[in-house]
């Protein structure tokens, strides 16, 4: 970070007026040190601002912002008569301050105001001033610490983090036992049995369906009411309906039956066969 040097500083707080009461020096020492006036040092208005602040040797909480802006002004005056090329931040800075200092002095209006105060203006720029104080010294405390390869170094010769394992058993005699008990048991075959199912046989269906010709059907019934004893679980009800279904078929072709259908999915209704061959209807 850039640092005005004593020059410019003193060149700062020294001019025909001087804002802190000082003893005005000759012309011929003050023409010598306008020569040295430069802004090449700050990084803008405010770090100026905050060099002339310096020299009041006051906690910036406690500053002078009115005697601060006029040598603010001063400083800017001279530079113009010297026809220093001043960049336009300074310039607004300048006018700013003309406006803060116009704010100070005239009293302030009873009536109501939206616009900040000449104080709290004047608070706002030393609380601007204070940060940018913190910063630089924030700033200095940084460099000063030790850099690593110039005040501190590395070891030449880097070493390698070697890691130690340290495996410790915590189980007894008994968990042992029972671990390879239970990979004993998980080690054994198994046999693999495939349930036969129930199925009943078509052969059975017509056994069932010729005894029921004989006495229990006359007239058209439904298929399915003549096997609800037969049905005691799902697997057992969908290979009775599949067995009898076909064993109808069966009698049907050979003009013992007559099977009907009224709309598809619905139920199938049987009867004895009267004359003739096999009707067999949907």
């Amino acid at each position: 970070m850039p640092q005005p040097d004593a020059n410019s500083l003193e060149a700062l707080h020294d001019g025909p007026h001087s804002a802190w009461g000082e003893p005005e020096r000759d012309g011929a020492v003050r023409a010598g040190e306008d020569l040295i006036i430069g802004v090449d040092g700050f990084e803008g208005p405010l770090d100026v601002l905050l060099a002339l602040a310096r020299t009041q040797k006051v906690d910036l909480a406690q500053i002078s912002v009115l005697a601060l802006a006029e040598q603010y002004l001063a400083f800017v005056e001279r530079a113009q008569a010297l026809r220093l090329e001043l960049a336009a931040d300074y310039l607004v800075m300048a006018a700013w301050l003309a406006y803060l200092k116009s704010r100070l002095l005239l009293p302030r209006s009873e009536a109501a105001d939206e616009q900040p105060s000449g104080e709290e203006l004047a608070q706002r720029l030393a609380f601007r001033l204070a940060r940018l104080e913190a910063m630089r010294n924030a700033a200095r405390q940084l460099m000063a610490l030790d850099r690593f390869g110039r005040d501190v170094f590395g070891r030449g010769m880097p070493e390698a983090v070697r890691r130690v394992r340290d495996t410790r058993h915590t189980a007894r005699l008994f968990d042992l036992l029972k671990a390879y008990a239970d990979q004993r048991v998980r080690a054994l075959p198994r046999q693999h049995v495939v349930r036969k199912r129930t199925v009943w046989s078509i052969k059975d269906a017509r056994v069932r369906l010729e005894r029921m010709l004989g006495g229990e059907i006359d007239g058209w019934v439904q298929l399915d009411l003549f096997l609800e004893h037969l049905q005691p679980s799902p697997e057992i009800s969908r290979t009775v309906l599949a067995s009898s279904l076909g064993a109808a078929l069966e009698l049907a072709r050979e003009g013992r039956m007559e099977i009907r259908q009224d709309k598809a999915f619905g139920p199938i209704h049987l009867r004895r066969q009267t004359g003739g061959p096999g009707d067999v209807r949907t």
